[in-house]
């Protein structure tokens, strides 16, 4: 029935062949580049700890299943905690066993750690880890959509798929820029953003990985369960989620009220015409809806289509009445016994998805041929 031990360095070519085999559907050989990025990620980056491995299950045949494993040095009310990130899990459905699967989540929910968070679990991954005893987070697992350029937008969503048509990209850009100057300030419209629309009240400044560390690190002190992290930290996981290739060059901004007083900073990716992917953003308490008005337009100002995040219990309030639609594609869940860490989950009193989250990964946002 075979073994699940904790992952080492020489095991990763096979990891990445499984790879290949569980979501590329190929049992051609995995990129250089695919399996330098995967040693990377599971062996030698900051988050992997000698006490938090992740897991690989090991048959006759050889590697047959995996579960990536990061350690989250959190702190709830002073005291220091361990958070267990939960990535990817698969199984070879050739090996001929069917709960591979469910025997690895179990082993890494069984760990050391204090509670194990997960923000891009399936629906059979969070009905199975339900049946495990985890706790599924609405409140976070919804995608929260602005579109700004409807027709930009809509001719971005089909030439992705069709490219000739991103020839009428002009086209589109000019008939939202008439659309846009059309629409009055004060009467937000679900399916446009008019070029008139400005956060009232705030301003936004680009700044550079150093300073958003240090303001992600400021404004994620309002929060019972935060990040254990310093400012290098930060930084270095910045750097790390600057390179997504897929989704355009990343814009990060600092946020501020009428008298200069930092409020918010965000993390986006843009290619102008396209989808602004928002990795992260956060805001003092009391001023969420500025902060989010202010990342909305200065991503309509730099030649976004729409917004697109993930939401978080503590914006889900600010972004009712502002155009807002919401789907579901992946979601995330915690599990714990630790009766703090699960009150402060219950009332939303947590920092989770984002950086504190699997978002930041180079699995996200590249590819690797």
């Amino acid at each position: 029935m075979g073994q699940i031990r904790a992952l080492a360095a020489a095991d990763i070519p096979a990891v990445a062949g499984l790879f290949q085999k569980a979501f590329r559907r190929t049992d051609a050989a995995p990129s250089d580049a695919f399996v330098a990025c995967l040693r990377t990620l599971y062996v030698d980056h900051p988050l992997v700890h000698d006490s938090l491995p992740s897991l690989v299950h090991e048959s006759k045949a050889g590697i047959s299943g995996f579960i990536s494993r990061h350690r989250l040095p959190m702190q709830i009310g002073g005291r220091a905690v361990n958070g267990a990130l939960f990535g990817t899990i698969m199984a070879d459905k050739g090996a001929g066993h069917s709960l591979i699967g469910p025997k690895l989540l179990k082993a890494a929910l069984a760990g050391p750690q204090d509670f194990s968070f997960a923000d891009t679990t399936s629906d059979i991954s969070r009905t199975l880890g339900q049946r495990l005893g985890c706790t599924p987070l609405p409140s976070h697992s919804l995608n929260w959509l602005r579109i700004i350029r409807p027709t930009q937008w809509l001719a971005d969503q089909v030439t992705q798929r069709f490219r000739p048509f991103g020839l009428l990209a002009p086209v589109a850009g000019a008939a939202d820029d008439m659309l846009r100057r059309r629409i009055h300030p004060n009467r937000p419209r679900w399916f446009a953003h008019g070029a008139q629309n400005a956060a009232k009240g705030a301003a936004t400044t680009d700044i550079g990985a150093e300073k958003f560390a240090a303001l992600f690190l400021a404004l994620s002190r309002r929060f019972a369960l935060q990040p254990r992290w310093d400012c290098e930290d930060i930084t270095t996981l910045s750097r790390q989620a600057m390179e997504k290739r897929l989704f355009g060059t990343p814009h990060f901004g600092a946020v501020t009220d009428q008298h200069g007083t930092e409020i918010g900073c965000f993390l986006y990716h843009l290619k102008k015409g396209s989808t602004a992917r928002v990795l992260q953003v956060l805001a003092a308490p009391g001023v969420e809806g500025v902060v989010l008005d202010a990342l909305i337009t200065n991503a309509a100002d730099k030649g976004a289509a729409a917004v697109i995040g993930r939401t978080e219990a503590w914006l889900m309030e600010a972004m009712l009445g502002r155009r807002i639609g919401f789907t579901n594609t992946a979601s995330s869940m915690v599990h714990s016994r630790d009766a703090d860490i699960l009150a402060a989950v219950t009332r939303g009193d947590v920092l989770l998805n984002g950086f504190v989250g699997e978002q930041w990964s180079p699995m996200i946002g590249n590819r690797f041929e």
